[in-house]
């Protein structure tokens, strides 16, 4: 399984991904599900995955294979160079479509699910940064004031506190501490999440630029807020009033 999340505020993108995939409590292994692309000053897009793995993979390989044709002067329109962020959707969508098509009945013939979904977000100069995400079917939808993050994955048990906290004007430095208290909660209650995670923010205004950083099992800054976290929840649990029985 696995958990990743992205949480759009006016200030910028926070995306945050696990690294775990299991097929069995015996069989667990850490792939990265967060894909980047920069061009400074002029575009960033990110990408986090979630599902049947070899599905995923195919559609990085599918939009990795269209940047290099790009690159070497084909005429292969890719999401580095599309114009708008709502086209480099389509284009996730569309390779997400073609792997479907190739691998899906071969798959499930074998008794494995092939759904598979992907977030991505990105900004390109000229444009205003946004964030999607992309299903199975190569459909997509667009991230708004009201719906203003994105979940993939086992997502239920990090839900609550981005329901109470993130809203559009939420702070930058808040939504990235709800994203890691989302994540934590998820771990704790899910054996098939786990570190490490990577995490990457996008800024709004700063075209091509992303600042990332893994957090291992022993990373302090995350244990803090972990530790942190857990506290203030018990201290908030013992001050609620008392509930009468008559």
């Amino acid at each position: 399984m696995t958990y990743c999340l992205a949480v759009k505020v006016s200030e910028g993108v926070v995306l945050l991904s696990d690294t775990r995939t299991n097929a069995g409590l015996d069989d667990i292994s850490r792939f990265r599900k967060m894909f980047l692309w920069e061009q400074r000053g002029e575009r960033a897009l990110v990408l986090l995955t979630a599902g049947n793995l070899g599905i995923t993979q195919g559609v990085i390989t599918q939009l990795e294979k269209a940047i290099d044709a790009s690159a070497r002067g084909e005429d292969e329109e890719s999401i580095l160079t599309c114009a708008t962020l709502y086209r480099a959707a389509e284009l996730v969508g569309e390779a997400m479509q073609a792997v479907q098509a190739r691998d899906r009945a071969r798959i499930e013939a074998s008794g494995a699910k092939s759904e598979a979904s992907i977030i991505v977000a990105g900004q390109r100069q000229g444009g205003e940064l946004r964030l999607f995400l992309v299903y199975s079917a190569g459909n997509f939808i667009e991230a708004t004031e009201d719906t203003p993050y994105f979940q993939i994955g086992e997502h239920k048990y990090g839900k609550p506190i981005l329901d109470r906290v993130i809203a559009p004007e939420t702070p930058l430095a808040d939504a990235l501490k709800a994203a890691l208290i989302s994540m934590d909660s998820t771990m704790r209650s899910n054996l098939s999440v786990g570190m490490p995670l990577d995490l990457a923010v996008i800024r709004a205004e700063q075209f091509g630029s992303v600042q990332c950083r893994r957090f291992e099992s022993d990373d302090q800054v995350f244990r803090g807020i972990s530790e942190a976290w857990s506290r203030e929840l018990r201290e908030a649990f013992h001050a609620l009033p008392e509930v009468p029985l008559t």
